[in-house]
């Protein structure tokens, strides 16, 4: 008979044996589900190595971005148009002001969007805001 070294003998082979909860779990579902439990523990993820990835899925740095613009707005514009305009939004670098009446419209659209679009741009960036869309509201 040959002797087997210490460490080879109290290596097992196959799957690790169920405990005594496992194997009553598994009794009383009616299925035995630690392989499956075990290979779902086998693909987590610490939620530091997700996080990123699922940020720049839902575009934060964007979003961000634009909620910037709607605050910084009130600095960047001339206080009497402020006074009468108001962003309420950016979809696709397009950013949406509401102006409170018609002539104010005219005024804005005729003689001040181009500051106001380059002052932004200059702020934020080219690609952010590509134009602006005024509306009466």
């Amino acid at each position: 008979m040959a002797i087997i070294p210490r460490p080879y003998r109290d290596f097992k082979l196959g799957p690790p044996r169920a405990s005594g909860r496992q194997r009553v779990l598994a009794q009383w579902r009616g299925v035995d589900l630690a392989p499956m439990e075990k290979t779902w523990t086998l693909r987590a993820r610490r939620a530091g190595d997700v996080l990123p990835g699922v940020l720049k899925d839902v575009r934060i740095d964007r979003r961000q971005a634009e909620a910037e613009v709607l605050k910084v707005w009130n600095h960047l514009v001339d206080p009497r148009i402020v006074a009468h305009a108001q962003p309420t939004g950016l979809h696709k670098g397009t950013l949406f002001v509401t102006v409170d009446s018609s002539p104010w419209l005219d005024e804005i659209v005729r003689y001040r969007r181009k500051e106001i679009l380059d002052r932004l741009q200059h702020s934020f960036g080219r690609d952010l805001i590509t134009r602006i869309s005024f509306r009466i509201g």
